[in-house]
Order: C-alpha cells, then structure tokens, then sequence
C-alpha cells in the first residue's frame, strides 16, 4: 500500500486528487492538509510513503515545507504547481534543486475532467516516486570505484542526453559538473509534464555552466549550447540541425529518447555521439541507445542505485546498448573524458 499526503491550501484540489487516487487500490491517502507547516508536521509524524504538494500556500509555503521535510524527515515529493508562467516554473525547479522528485501541473481549472485525463499518468508517477525509501537532499555517497571505460577511437562531439522520472535533478547535476569549456553540443530530451519544458531549459541555463535554450526547427548545435526538446514535439538532430516533428509518440512519450537517439545512429555520425540514459519508468531509449552503440557511440546508463526509477537504464541494459552503467556521481567524470582528446 503506497501511503499519500496531499499538501494543498484548495479543498477542490485536495478532493479530486482523493478521487483520483482512491481509483487504485493500492494507494490510501492518510491525511490532507491545508499550509507548509501542517504539510511538515504530519509528514514527520505519520512517514507517508510521498507527499503531493502545492508550491503557494499560506502559513509556510510549499518551498520552506520541501527545505524543511529534506532536513527533518527526508519523504519522497511530488510538487503541484498551479501554471506555467515563469515565477511558477522557477518556484517549481527550486523545489526539485531543495530535494523534491518531480513536478506536475494541476490542470486548467481543477476539473474533475482535467485530472481524469493525467490520472494513469499520475498514479503510475506516484507509485514510482513513492518507492524512493529515502530521499535527502545533502545525503553524500562514499565514493566507489569506477570500472574502467571501454577503449573508444576519436573524440566525441555530440552529448545525447535522455530522462524521465527523477531527471531533472539529474540532468542538472551532470550540466553543472560538466566542464564549460568542453567541446561539446547537447541534445536533451527530458519527459517532463506539458509547459515545463521552457522552465526547465531557464532552470539549466541558469545554474549551470552552458547556454540552455528550448530546441526550434532548424537550429544548428553549437559547442556549448545544450537544445532541450520542447513538450508536445520529437527531437531528432540531421545533419547537426534540430527537426522537430509531430510524427505519433514512440513508447507514449512525445518527445521520445528514442526519436533522438534514433535520428543520430547512422555511419559516420554515432561514432561521435556520447548518450546518456538517466533514470526513467519505461523503455524509452533502450532501442535508440542499442542502435547508437552499433554504429560506434559511447552509451552510458545511470545504475540503479542512484536512479529514481530504473525502467529506461534496465531496458538499454538488458539490450546489451550500454558500455558503461555509473553512478550519478561518476557520470559527469566520465562524460568528460570521452570529449578530452
């Protein structure tokens, strides 16, 4: 039984998400509250397995309640934000960068209708966040040894980046830790819930070490520039130029991994690709990554110890299209050196 604290200050909000999650069995919500400081008080008394919570709230808002869960009583969050404009994208990435998982849009008007349409999105999305036992934002791993590369001929040029659940931390971890001098164009595709994808592109550009802007038809990659795929679009990059292309979702994800790293797995332009498949329910990637690795590309998995959900590096692993399965913490390492002459 997968036990849920709902955290926010609209009783219409708290209702239908009740009804929606009373849908799965397997999910019992165990108390709703109204402001951050009730949020925080009942997560560290009854230890939900996650908690749904609102960004603007009264008393404490959603911000200082995530700062004070992750230190007091680290719990899985799920941050709801009420649109897209960008104050409440930033508020929303800021709380993913203070230790919440992910983030998810409270549809337009807060409709039963609304929330029926992104209910088996949401479900699925809960069960897997809630399955995260600890979760602590300034928890430090001891370093572990890292198995040696494989040998690769050539430097690479193109870093291929794809995420699901529990990426965008990820991904900004290993933007941040990467070098801004290296030689390096990056392509991201990042699931992330519809009118987010600006936010998260801002929420990259601004605190890490590269030029982060949302991908347009046409654009050409430029070393240090990192192009994130927009919501609603497939990424593919020919001929070192973005295509976007409204073509049927691959895996029910539209942008898709696989579009992506699909479009870069061709003689003469995989043998300069570094992918990196990060965490993620699903399989999305596995068979773009398993094309890569055939015609050259380095691929990396992020290992399960360090994913929020294991699905898409499994699937690339299982596959046999992984060279190197690392640690969050050793990605950005080893990333580094495969654009190092």
């Amino acid at each position: 039984m997968v036990r849920v604290l709902i955290a926010d200050d609209s009783e219409l909000v708290r209702t239908v998400l009740r009804d929606l999650l009373a849908r799965d069995p397997d999910i019992e919500v165990v108390a709703e509250v109204a402001d951050g400081h009730r949020a925080v008080a009942e997560t560290c008394r009854l230890r939900p397995d996650l908690v749904i919570m609102d960004i603007v709230m009264p008393v404490m808002d959603g911000l200082d309640a995530v700062m004070e869960i992750m230190a007091t009583c680290p719990t899985p969050i799920l941050v709801l934000s009420g649109n897209v404009d960008p104050q409440d994208c930033r508020s929303a990435f800021n709380a993913i960068r203070l230790g919440a998982l992910d983030v998810m849009e409270k549809p337009v008007g807060v409709l039963a209708d609304g929330y029926s349409l992104v209910g088996g999105s949401l479900i699925d999305r809960v069960k897997a966040l809630a399955r995260v036992k600890v979760i602590h934002h300034y928890r430090r791993r001891a370093p572990q040894p890292v198995a040696p590369a494989p040998a690769f001929k050539g430097v690479r040029r193109i870093l291929a980046i794809g995420a699901s659940t529990g990426g965008p931390k990820v991904v900004m971890r290993l933007m941040r830790e990467l070098p801004s001098d290296l030689d390096a164009r990056v392509v991201i595709v990042q699931h992330i819930a519809t009118g987010f994808a600006p936010g998260f592109a801002e929420w990259l550009d601004r605190e890490s070490g590269y030029s982060v802007r949302i991908a347009k038809d046409g654009m050409t990659l430029e070393r240090g520039v990192a192009l994130v795929a927009p919501n609603g679009q497939h990424m593919e990059v020919r001929d070192e130029r973005i295509a976007l292309t409204s073509a049927p979702p691959l895996n029910s994800c539209r942008p898709a991994v696989d579009a992506l790293f699909s479009s870069l797995a061709r003689p003469g332009v995989a043998a300069q690709v570094a992918a990196v498949l990060l965490t993620g329910m699903g399989r999305d990637g596995a068979e773009g990554m398993a094309a890569l690795k055939q015609h050259g590309a380095a691929t990396i998995a992020q290992d399960e110890a360090s994913c929020t959900v294991f699905g898409m590096p499994k699937a690339a692993i299982d596959l046999g299209a992984v060279d190197q399965t690392l640690t969050v913490a050793d990605i950005p390492a080893a990333v580094t050196r495969l654009f190092r002459p």
